[in-house]
């Protein structure tokens, strides 16, 4: 069914424009900014604060804020430094309540006790992982007892789960999933694994790590099943770290099951860094704290959470404007996030048809990020070497995205090893993609490669000579 869509491009002094366009017979998913631009919006101003010159393909990092929700951030700023205490004993907590309200509707929560704010998911692990701790240190769990965690979890939970849970005595133990990956059930099959090694030699899983979309590589994991399996193993704590996920993909914890789940609202919901959630599935039996203890400690978490000291609260009072701004696109989050799924897609296939490569996971195990692979001719080896060539991106190309490093399997012939993570947020357009697909071909045609890159001048988009440097 043909609708009309709104398609972008760059003018050439690089700012977005916007025009009209039709949907081919063939297209099934019409643009969420049908609503947006009917409602006389513009993307261009909600997102202008943005480098223009950037081809800004890594909102998987640090997400993307709309104007008109900075706008009402700074409001916040503006009243608690006018008048501080009025402020904090008038506005703050009603503030807080209000976005936890809002967090608990969005994400189909029983009560509002459920959620506690936080700055980020990384602070949320460490409240969950602290209580972990502490039943090592409290005798209710034993020495040796495990945990298990995904082998691509984020890098700062798995240093959490070595400061809290290994330091304690506990015996951590990686799934080692697949990458490139092909299907759920080779997840499923290498956790129940995992699972098994940790209750072997009569010792118990004390819990459970689970990503719902890792970051580097990025997949959307299969979180229902993995959470169903622990219950039915007898795992004692199921964590799900999901980061990504709010505004990505669908959240609903009632259906999802597990005792702690959180997720960033300033990657994928419009929120201003930092701000997260944490659910508990039982807050009154999981005796959480926050790790900065202030002067609500003992009220609950979700009220430690409001009040560790004098800091600037204002991204956490402004979830109600981030789902205003959302439900101004026809569909409103689930448009949102159809249209970047949809899009990321597309895009991860260009780029991989146009380098002979492949995506590293199938369009149902992506979510707004897709991992494409890149030209093995690039020879990168090493993590050092995805570091070095996303500079050379950035500083030569302007080109945004984060690189990963797939080590090879023993006896594979001419394997991909790096993989680029590309995001689709709703201020891309397709030029974004295409620099990153000219700035590869740039790379290949020169002869570049990671190894000696650094010695071989290459040319960028203005076609100065430059050089990769260490």
């Amino acid at each position: 069914m043909a609708s009309n869509n709104l398609h972008r491009h760059r003018d050439e002094n690089g700012a977005a424009t916007t025009a009209m366009a039709t949907d081919t017979p063939n297209s099934h998913n019409s643009s969420p900014c049908k609503k947006h631009k009917r409602f006389d919006i513009d993307i261009r101003s909600e997102f202008s604060h943005h480098d223009p010159a950037v081809a800004r393909i890594n909102n998987g990092s640090f997400g993307s804020c709309p104007s008109s929700v900075i706008e009402a951030q700074q409001r916040y700023q503006l009243r608690f430094l006018e008048q501080p205490d009025d402020f904090y004993f008038n506005h703050l907590k009603p503030s807080i309540l209000r976005s936890r309200e809002a967090i608990k509707t969005l994400i189909n929560a029983d009560h509002v006790d459920e959620i506690s704010i936080v700055d980020n998911a990384t602070t949320a692990a460490a409240i969950v992982l602290q209580q972990v701790k502490w039943s090592f240190f409290e005798s209710k769990f034993n020495p040796g007892d495990t945990a298990v965690m995904l082998h691509y979890a984020y890098g700062a939970v798995k240093k959490s789960v070595e400061a809290y849970v290994t330091r304690a005595g506990g015996h951590v133990i990686e799934v080692k999933m697949p990458f490139p990956v092909a299907s759920n059930d080779e997840i499923i099959t290498a956790f129940r694994n995992a699972l098994e090694l940790g209750k072997s030699n009569n010792r118990k899983v004390r819990l459970a790590v689970i990503d719902h979309i890792t970051s580097m590589p990025s997949v959307v994991i299969p979180v229902k099943e993995l959470v169903k399996m622990c219950r039915e193993e007898g795992v004692d704590r199921i964590f799900v770290d999901a980061a990504h996920a709010i505004g990505s993909t669908r959240v609903d914890v009632k259906e999802i099951g597990a005792d702690f789940y959180t997720s960033n609202l300033h990657k994928w919901l419009f929120c201003p860094p930092s701000i997260a959630f944490l659910h508990c599935r039982n807050p009154e039996l999981s005796n959480l704290h926050h790790p900065v203890v202030s002067h609500e400690y003992g009220n609950g978490l979700a009220i430690e959470s409001s009040w560790i000291g004098t800091r600037d609260y204002s991204a956490q009072l402004v979830v109600p404007e981030a789902l205003k701004f959302v439900s101004r696109f026809e569909g409103g989050l689930d448009g949102i996030r159809e249209w970047n799924h949809q899009k990321v897609i597309e895009m991860a296939n260009m780029l991989a048809k146009s380098w002979g490569t492949h995506l590293g996971s199938p369009p149902d195990m992506c979510s707004s990020m897709a991992m494409v692979g890149l030209p093995t001719c690039l020879e990168i080896m090493s993590d050092s070497d995805g570091l070095k060539l996303r500079s050379h991106l950035r500083e030569s190309f302007k080109v945004e995205v984060p690189i990963y490093y797939r080590q090879p399997e023993v006896g594979e012939v001419n394997p991909i090893t790096g993989y680029a993570r590309i995001s689709h947020q709703i201020y891309n357009i397709v030029d974004d993609y295409y620099r990153f697909r000219d700035a590869i071909n740039n790379l290949v045609n020169s002869g570049f490669t990671c190894k000696i890159g650094c010695n071989i001048a290459t040319k960028g988009d203005n076609n100065a000579s430059v050089a990769v440097s260490e």
